[in-house]
């Protein structure tokens, strides 16, 4: 059959519909590595210290870029314009001057944002978070079932560079915090009744402790303690209500009002969750009262008026996939998860964009 049969009875403007479609998904990436670009030169900051619209001359100066690729500069400003990270806006009407302003989600990368969400962007897009990504047709047909794409692209578990490359640990531990503190924010301003009656609280994998810092902070009836590794928690000064705890999750957590597992549980399959719900249920049932498990992670399906935040949603299921051979996962999934472990019910409490935060009861 001629490949143009193929097509039926297709319209000359369905097939172009369709090429651009095809060349859209395909081309996708340049949106991501322009919004690298302008991270990495500090345009969110050049614009917010500027106090007003900045114009390409002024823009180009403070990047001290060559007069030659001035036209360069223009040219991605107006892919970040297009993708709704600038705006123009009039700097001189007389003159008929704009200038590049700062939208919602250019002001969240602002490096001195205390809710900056920069950090996330480098590293999601350095090469060696990249690069797994060409192994994903190989890894599927993979016979000897390594256990990972990312460590059939570098050899190691995501994990083990993570702790081996100074650089890659850096950039991670950032990241998290950063979205930490914008999280942190979020359930205190918007859930802080899930902490009422309580006393203590073990915020598992809690990096350096900025959950823990902001929930001591937002509550001072409660005391936190952040259980990590103990190469992570290491050395790590803690105060009066916050303590730093080294263990190993599989094997016992700290025992406490309240076990917070926020971002921890995507990481796993789900024998390794239910092995790490089940010591939760044990911390928190263990101390003559019963307590509560609080998760904080996607609940694939829950934003299905809004076809952008499901599309992210999958593109996190597929990143934790590639990277960890993790899943992201439906709200029948977290039940069945829940149930597996020996919990008796669960609630969803709010919608944390993206995220949600659920309780689940022993």
């Amino acid at each position: 059959m001629d490949l143009a049969e193929g097509d039926g009875d297709a319209t000359a403007s369905e097939l172009l519909r369709a090429q651009a479609h095809i060349w859209s998904h395909i081309f996708s990436y340049i949106n991501s590595m322009c919004l690298k670009c302008a991270v990495e030169l500090g345009i969110p900051d050049l614009i917010h210290n500027h106090g007003r619209p900045m114009t390409l001359l002024e823009l180009v100066s403070a990047l001290h870029v060559q007069p030659t690729k001035a036209h360069c500069v223009c040219r991605l400003m107006r892919v970040l314009v297009h993708s709704g990270f600038f705006e123009l806006q009039d700097v001189e009407e007389a003159d008929r001057q704009t200038g590049y302003a700062l939208t919602g989600a250019s002001r969240l990368l602002v490096k001195h944002n205390p809710s900056t969400a920069a950090p996330f962007v480098v590293p999601a897009l350095e090469p060696y978070s990249m690069n797994p990504w060409q192994y994903l047709s190989a890894w599927l047909g993979d016979r000897e079932d390594v256990p990972s794409t990312f460590e059939m692209a570098h050899g190691i578990p995501a994990w083990e560079l993570v702790r081996r490359n100074p650089r890659v640990g850096g950039l991670f531990h950032e990241a998290m915090a950063s979205d930490s503190k914008l999280i942190a924010k979020l359930v205190g301003d918007t859930c802080g009744g899930v902490f009422e009656g309580l006393s203590s609280v073990v915020d598992v994998g809690g990096g350096s402790g900025t959950i823990g810092k902001a929930i001591t902070d937002a509550f001072p009836h409660l005391k936190c303690t952040v259980f990590d590794l103990p190469h992570v928690v290491d050395g790590v000064v803690g105060s009066e209500r916050l303590k730093f705890v080294g263990g190993d999750m599989f094997v016992e957590i700290p025992p406490a009002d309240a076990i917070l597992l926020k971002w921890i549980l995507h990481d796993w399959s789900d024998e390794k969750c239910i092995e790490i719900l089940k010591r939760s249920k044990e911390a928190v049932s263990g101390r003559g009262k019963v307590g509560k498990v609080i998760v904080i992670e996607i609940v694939v399906g829950n934003q299905t008026e809004d076809h952008r935040s499901t599309e992210t949603q999958l593109f996190f299921d597929m990143l934790m996939m590639v990277n960890l051979n993790g899943k992201e996962r439906s709200e029948k999934e977290w039940e069945k998860l829940f149930v597996d472990a020996g919990f008796s019910g669960y609630k969803i409490i709010s919608h944390l964009g993206l995220r949600s935060l659920i309780e689940i009861y022993p």
